[in-house]
């Protein structure tokens, strides 16, 4: 059996096998709200038999969000609307389902990417960015709002409503995001992060409202289910957040109860200089796997089986995530199945689809016709 289709288990949560659809901002939300839209896109993925499916990034508040369009667990209606798209998926599907809980920050109030990605004012369904400090992501930009201590316990809540939310709504995983120039991200990022009080300065108060955001969350959260987190485990910016800070903040993550870590890298600056190429951010999911004695998920350009296999058969990761190849095909795990020599569960009403040259893919195959 290939490792990349075995089981692996998170507290109670066991995952068929080892792949991830990832995380996948859709923009396409109303009001916060999921749509059919997010129904037909995440439908395609629940039959198609990969170890987790996870939600796209989540705000935890309305201007939490990335764009106008961003999907939202805020409210009633927020919520309301992800329950029919729980009850699609679970009706057809009995794959594992996570969500990403984050909040936008500064990186807000965003036109959608097809619509240009600009900083949107009010008159164009904007609104004005909160940050830990008042340094805008572009510095042709008006400075987001920088938080006052004062506002940090409401803001920390929310983040527990949203996971009371989820709990409600029968996930069964959470992923914080503190990645890709978000909200948490921007406090731990010395780049973001300028502030002079218990919240800024040195790492361990850059570090502090992320791990009270966890500790918080993972409080509120059921203590069968797991709990992780996605960082940038650099900014690819001299001077920014690195890898030995990922690191110590793991290190910490990993004494209050996270279940994993989504190692991915970069976007808190425009003078990011990323080194593209297959697999470039698994070496980072590689050294904090060395260095932390906790689960990791491994992401950045992994787009084959094989390549898939070996990062999990030599030990560089626990799970690989996958999200551009997923779109481009929602049976990648079938067809790594087919390539690897493994076996997938799929609908009944699709076993014909099985390939005369594979067939032994699909398990408990059983078609008659008259």
């Amino acid at each position: 059996m290939p490792r990349l289709f075995t089981p692996f288990s998170l507290r109670q949560l066991t995952l068929r096998n080892r792949v991830v659809v990832s995380p996948m901002c859709q923009y396409s939300a109303v009001n916060g709200c999921a749509t059919d839209w997010h129904r037909a896109h995440l439908g395609q993925f629940a039959i198609g038999d990969a170890g987790l499916l996870m939600l796209e990034a989540t705000a935890v508040e309305a201007i939490g969000r990335i764009t106008p369009g961003c999907l939202g667990l805020y409210d009633d209606a927020t919520e309301q609307a992800l329950a029919g798209v729980m009850r699609m998926l679970r009706s057809v599907s009995g794959i594992p389902i996570g969500i990403q809980l984050g909040h936008a920050g500064r990186k807000g109030s965003s036109a959608r990417p097809w619509e240009g990605g600009a900083l949107l004012d009010a008159q164009h369904g904007g609104w004005r960015p909160i940050a830990p400090s008042a340094v805008p992501q572009l510095e042709h930009e008006p400075p987001p709002r920088a938080l006052e201590p004062r506002e940090l316990p409401a803001l920390r809540q929310r983040f527990v409503d949203a996971v009371l939310r989820a709990d409600r709504l029968g996930f069964d995983s959470i992923e914080l995001h503190a990645a890709h120039g978000y909200l948490l991200h921007q406090f731990l990022s010395p780049i973001a992060n300028r502030r002079a009080d218990d919240y800024g300065g040195s790492l361990a108060n850059r570090m502090r409202f992320p791990l009270e955001v966890f500790e918080a969350a993972r409080a509120a959260w059921p203590q069968h289910k797991p709990m992780g987190v996605r960082i940038s485990a650099t900014d690819w910016v001299d001077g920014g957040w690195d890898l030995e800070q990922s690191i110590a903040f793991v290190r910490e993550l990993h004494t209050r109860g996270c279940d994993w870590i989504d190692v991915s890298s970069g976007g808190v600056s425009p003078q990011q200089q990323i080194k593209l190429g297959p697999g470039y951010q698994v070496p980072f999911a590689a050294a904090i796997k060395s260095a932390v004695p906790i689960p990791v998920i491994a992401v950045g350009l992994i787009t084959e089986p094989e390549q898939a296999e070996a990062i999990v058969a030599e030990g560089q990761a626990d799970l690989v995530a996958l999200a551009r190849a997923m779109l481009y095909d929602p049976r990648w795990v079938w067809h790594a199945a087919a390539k690897l020599g493994a076996t997938v569960q799929a609908p009944s009403q699709y076993w014909r689809s099985q390939p005369r040259e594979h067939p032994k893919l699909f398990e408990g195959v059983t078609f008659g016709a008259r």
